[in-house]
């Protein structure tokens, strides 16, 4: 590609950018924290097209004023030689072997023009491969098509990384029913051994996925950095459960602590339970990914 198309690469990629990280878009691919990071790349790549641009058209110009000058002095050199040759030519009549032998040198530059002229038009022959600009459709694709959120599909084939037990738990608000992060009730239902959940009801939401027996679990997809190494922390649902249950909707449900648990077919990690009193469908949130998980 000429450098006018990397340009419009360029400025085509930090439009597409700004775009996602000025939408909602960007929270299908990184964290929130990382929009100001997007914005700057977005305009460092703009700027870039715009100055390759310019630079190109400012050579342009000067290769173009320095064509024009190489042209008149070459036709000077022409016409002076042209004339001394006539100079030479007129006062013998034995001119015609110093004629040939002053001519040379004319004859030669129309050579050299016509070897030059050859040389421009080879170097216009090559054109630069027109599949390059295949490029541009996944700029396209981030524009016009909004992939959506890893579901449950992708959490009930990735183990959960509900892993590493965490240094300690922060005091929870006082009152009967509380609502946790379901990152948080998890972590306090396998490692607290739910010490600091008794007694309490407790309100979680999440998105709903099922195993291949049909057990409902209540899922979160947790960022370390993008939605490329996203893992599920993952719940289990027992208690007053509707009869019908539609994965990849999000719920919001309401129950108590209990000491059942299972292990994660995938990695073996912890899955705890809550014993569901409620459940309501709730909206989706803003964004999916659940960013309080630290690894």
């Amino acid at each position: 590609m000429n450098r006018q198309a990397q340009a419009a690469v360029l400025f085509l990629t930090g439009g597409a950018i700004l775009h996602a990280a000025l939408t909602d878009l960007y929270l299908r691919y990184v964290k929130a924290g990382l929009q100001p990071l997007l914005v700057a790349a977005g305009i460092v790549l703009i700027a870039t097209a715009i100055a390759t641009v310019w630079y190109e058209r400012q050579a342009a110009r000067v290769s173009d004023g320095d064509g024009d000058r190489g042209g008149d002095g070459r036709q000077a050199g022409r016409t002076s030689a042209g004339d001394d040759i006539a100079t030479e030519a007129s006062p013998r009549t034995d001119a015609p072997a110093q004629v040939g032998t002053l001519a040379a040198p004319h004859g030669q530059a129309h050579t050299d023009a016509d070897a030059d002229t050859h040389a421009d038009a080879h170097a216009h022959v090559h054109h630069e491969p027109r599949i390059s600009w295949l490029l541009v459709l996944p700029l396209l694709a981030l524009i016009l098509v909004a992939p959506p959120a890893l579901g449950s599909y992708s959490a009930m084939r990735t183990g959960t990384a509900l892993q590493k037990q965490p240094w300690g738990f922060a005091d929870l608000p006082a009152g009967e029913t509380i609502r946790l992060n379901l990152v948080d009730y998890a972590g306090r239902a396998a490692y607290d051994h739910g010490r600091s959940l008794d007694h309490r009801h407790i309100k979680i939401a999440g998105l709903l996925a099922l195993d291949r027996d049909g057990t409902p679990y209540l899922v979160r997809m947790a960022l370390s950095c993008c939605a490329a190494d996203a893992q599920p922390v993952k719940i289990g649902l027992t208690g007053r459960i509707p009869p019908v249950l539609r994965p990849d909707s999000w719920l919001e449900v309401t129950g108590t602590y209990t000491a059942k648990r299972t292990k994660d077919p995938v990695n073996d990690g912890i899955i705890p339970f809550l014993d569901v009193t409620e459940v309501k469908p709730v909206k989706a949130p803003r964004d999916p990914y659940d960013e309080s998980w630290n690894g």
